[in-house]
This record gives C-alpha cells, structure tokens and sequence, in this order.
C-alpha cells in the first residue's frame, strides 16, 4: 500500500457532492452510513487523488481550500465555463463546491 493523505470535507447532503466531484472527474468509491437517518460519509476518487466528503459534524470546516494538480486544466475549466489564470507556479483556476470548500486547480508551471 502506498501512503497518502485524504483531507476531508464537511458536505451538507453526499449524494450532490458526488455528483457535482463527478464532474470534476472523481467517481465514487464507496459511502457508509451508521444506520438508517445517519450521516453518511463517502470517498470519492480521480486516479490516485482522493477525497473524504463527511456529513458528520465536527469532521471538518466549510471553506477548506484543497489545491488539486492535474494535468489538463484547461479541460477541467472548460467543464465548469471557467477562466484560467496565469501564475508563476501554475495555469490555475478556484472553484467553489456546493458546500463552500474551495478547490484551486491546475497544472504546475514546466
């Protein structure tokens, strides 16, 4: 197994997270609920990256920021009708999830 980090992030309702990650090309991996009526909490991956989305209170904050890198941003942003900036580090763009967690992302300046 390799080591990595999964941040977590606080979401109101799983199931529109999901969807709205799909489109940024992250596809379920599983959701888990204590029982009927309880919080759920799912990961959702895009290749190797992964993300907790919890509705368990206390798990996290809305408006974490979570850079994302991947390797065509123009692509990415063109999903979501958004306009790419020019950084020294990057070509990146900030989205907003429905929840108020904050993604900048881009692919790394050569």
């Amino acid at each position: 197994m390799d080591e990595q980090v999964i941040p977590v992030l606080r979401v109101a309702d799983a199931s529109v997270a999901v969807a709205w990650y799909g489109r940024l090309g992250f596809a379920e991996q599983w959701r888990h609920r204590f029982g009927p009526g309880f919080p759920a909490f799912a990961e959702v991956a895009r290749g190797e990256v992964r993300l907790f989305l919890s509705e368990h209170e206390g798990d996290a904050r809305p408006g974490t920021l979570v850079h994302l890198r991947v390797r065509d941003v123009d692509a990415v942003a063109a999903e979501f009708g958004a306009r790419v900036e020019e950084a020294p580090w990057a070509r990146e763009f900030e989205l907003t999830d429905p929840d108020g967690n904050r993604l900048r992302i881009g692919t790394p300046a050569e």
